[in-house]
């Protein structure tokens, strides 16, 4: 299996993971292939820091045989994002993608109006970019913080609620055709109804466009996070029932290209405070099982669990690999590795 979303740890929040300690536990989950996200302290904003990352994921990659990439985080600065093309010209497919963040979330990466997001594209079409820009979509003037009540997860759903997503999917498919942006668009952990129908109308109007869901947002709903134990509180939040099911759907009918884990640990402080965020691989795996009992194909397995993500990010030569049939052990063996189990055991 492939895994195209994790937050690894480490440079200071080794409390919470180390890349060693990632790599491990998704070769424990099945998976050969994980690309981490840029919103790393420090940043992956810069090709030295780039280079830093690789340096200290490459001992643990080949000791657990697992392929380590990572996205390269833009920011507003037409610099900064002609040199994300270049590193990524140079260093594909160690650097297998960029990444923007649409919103605020977990780290300062946000570039949250659409004057920025705007300059993002119409940046990397003049730079000629071609590859697969990742976009974590929540529109910031649609937020509401003040409805959150710490400690009570659940209501993270209404601080950040569909419609944040939604509009956020729209602005992306209008600034990408406007700028002339000749790359793919990926839209990260799609959580809502309303952005896989913009999903859809995208496709069928000729945009190149992909979208990947993850474990949680296909299982499991705001209700679920009401249970405190669990800390289901991550960006973007559990949706409702409808929300949920169409996820769910839209793996099975080919909406959804792959499962991605959006893999994000905390200590079990930081939880406690606050955090978004969860441990992603055993839910990947939960998901797999699913996915199995309720009758998908093993071909389509396959598509949703390596082989989409490895074509759309141009690794098409790799195996379409899947797990084999010793789910309940690995997931067992998972939830020994964090300090709290969202999945509820």
């Amino acid at each position: 299996m492939v895994d195209m979303h994790v937050h690894l740890r480490d440079w200071g929040q080794e409390a919470k993971e180390t890349v060693a300690h990632g790599l491990a536990m998704a070769s424990k989950a099945g998976i050969h292939r994980v690309a981490d996200m840029p919103n790393t302290a420090p940043a992956l904003t810069d090709r030295d820091t780039v280079l830093d990352r690789l340096a200290l994921a490459s001992g643990p990659s080949r000791r657990h045989h697992v392929a380590y990439s990572v996205f390269m985080g833009l920011t507003a600065d037409p610099g900064q994002v002609r040199e994300a093309v270049s590193t990524w010209q140079e260093l594909f497919p160690l650097v297998v993608g960029l990444k923007m963040f649409a919103g605020h979330s977990t780290g300062d990466m946000g570039l949250v109006s659409e004057a920025e997001q705007s300059l993002v594209f119409k940046t990397l079409a003049e730079a000629g970019y071609e590859g697969i820009l990742a976009i974590h979509c929540e529109k910031e003037s649609l937020l509401k913080p003040d409805l959150y009540k710490p400690g009570h997860f659940e209501t993270h759903s209404d601080a950040r609620p569909a419609q944040a997503e939604v509009e956020s999917v729209r602005d992306m498919i209008r600034l990408s055709k406007e700028a002339g942006f000749k790359g793919g668009l990926h839209i990260c952990h799609i959580s809502t109804a309303g952005a896989l129908g913009l999903v859809k109308q995208a496709r069928a109007a000729g945009i190149d466009i992909s979208c990947a869901a993850t474990a949680h947002h296909a299982l499991l709903t705001r209700e679920d996070a009401k249970a405190h134990g669990r800390y289901l509180k991550m960006n973007p939040p559990l949706r409702d029932e409808a929300d949920r099911s169409a996820v769910y759907q839209g793996l099975i009918d080919g909406t959804i290209d792959f499962v991605e884990s959006d893999h994000a640990p905390h200590a079990l402080e930081d939880k406690e405070q606050g955090a978004s965020g969860i441990p992603g691989f055993e839910g990947t795996l939960h998901l797999l099982a699913r996915l199995k009992e309720d009758g998908v194909s093993i071909g389509r397995l396959e598509d949703l669990f390596s082989r989409n993500a490895t074509r759309r990010y141009g690794l098409a030569d790799e195996e379409g690999r899947l797990l084999p049939d010793s789910i309940g052990s690995r997931i067992r063996t998972l939830a020994d590795g964090y300090p709290f189990q969202p999945w509820g055991r």
